[in-house]
């Protein structure tokens, strides 16, 4: 397939593909912008049906990562990185180090960290042949937990925007996907007083969740349409689409999951149904926000990064009322925001270029 001639190419800087055949890896890093500083973003291993489904992935998640550090007010650019395999079945200490030799090519202008399928002891065995990697355990360690915490100070803003409380005793949250953030935002949401319905591909996870907050337990498939008040998806994108939206019930979209929208016009699907949605860059910011932090000059710390995360309810909070006094969509309020820095930033460097 042609990478320019996909849909989710985006004038895309670079995109770089590695084999290490004694290992078995095929690994795809794509770097979107390199305009606010290197490519940051974590590296997802899935069992993709085609070398084009993860080409259209990387795609559009190193671009989500362009715009999602900006939101955060980061000095990263956005970038990617995908492996073709089953991470439960195929991932190997060999492999993963392979990994670290592909990222060591790029020359640090990308820097990795864990996503979906990885880990932090995956991330160890990354680093040794690497020091462009984040998300260690010795430092800042597994990011879920600061992912987590966002998606749930951003449903808190969402609920105070639609019903003027943050109160989340009584309300029903709908949790697609149990991974690390997901079981420990539903942990989150319990604890704080939600009802939960819950859905997960692996019945470890439905049942580990379930046992420890009395969650109601719902097919994958029809999660979205359950009766809910907030429905939170947590596991891959694309979730929101012709076929779904009409079914959505929920007042409230608000979850960590990647690419929600299915294309960008289902912001609007959202909108004209009545549907407040949480852009999922910006919510689900809470963990590069927290590598961010090890990155950073004074090292890593666990308070300032809670306390960077906890500014997600009132970015959101910010992005609600800019669509509702404008009629545009919060997606389309957000990726404005985005923009607008990655602009300012280019137009500085270029002034100091031209100095």
């Amino acid at each position: 397939m042609s990478v320019f001639s996909c849909a989710a190419f985006d004038g895309h800087e670079q995109v770089v593909f590695g084999h290490d055949p004694e290992t078995g890896l095929k690994a795809i890093v794509a770097l979107h912008s390199t305009v606010l500083g290197p490519g940051v973003g974590g590296c997802r291993m899935w069992a993709y049906p085609d070398e084009a489904a993860a080409v259209t992935d990387v795609l559009r998640l190193a671009r989500g990562m362009t715009y999602k550090n900006a939101m955060a007010g980061l000095d990263f650019g956005g970038a990617k990185a995908v492996i073709l395999g089953d991470a439960r079945r195929d991932k190997t200490p060999a492999m993963m180090r392979a990994f670290g030799r592909f990222v060591e090519s790029l020359a640090g202008r990308y820097i990795t960290a864990e996503d979906v399928g990885i880990g932090t002891e995956d991330m160890a065995h990354v680093r040794r042949e690497t020091g462009h990697v984040l998300g260690l355990a010795e430092t800042s360690g597994d990011p879920s937990p600061f992912t987590a915490l966002g998606v749930f100070l951003g449903i808190r803003a969402a609920l105070a925007h639609a019903r003027g409380s943050d109160e989340l005793t009584g309300v029903t949250v709908a949790v697609q996907g149990l991974g690390h953030v997901g079981a420990d935002l539903a942990r989150r949401l319990h604890e704080a007083g939600a009802r939960l319905v819950v859905a997960d591909i692996h019945r470890d996870a439905t049942d580990r969740v379930a046992a420890a907050t009395g969650a109601r337990v719902v097919d994958p498939a029809v999660i979205h349409a359950e009766p809910v008040d907030v429905y939170a998806p947590c596991a891959l994108g694309a979730v929101l689409n012709d076929r779904t939206i009409p079914e959505i019930k929920a007042g409230i979209v608000a979850g960590a999951a990647n690419n929600q929208l299915a294309e960008p016009r289902h912001a609007r699907m959202l909108a004209d149904r009545g549907v407040l949605y949480a852009p999922d860059y910006v919510i689900n910011a809470g963990g590069v926000i927290n590598i961010a932090v090890e990155h950073g000059p004074a090292g890593y710390d666990v308070a300032r990064a809670t306390a960077l995360v906890q500014g997600i309810g009132d970015t959101m909070s910010r992005i609600f009322a800019e669509a509702a006094r404008t009629g545009r969509t919060t997606a389309e309020v957000a990726d404005a925001m985005a923009e607008a820095r990655i602009r300012a930033v280019a137009a500085k460097k270029k002034a100091a270029d031209a100095a």
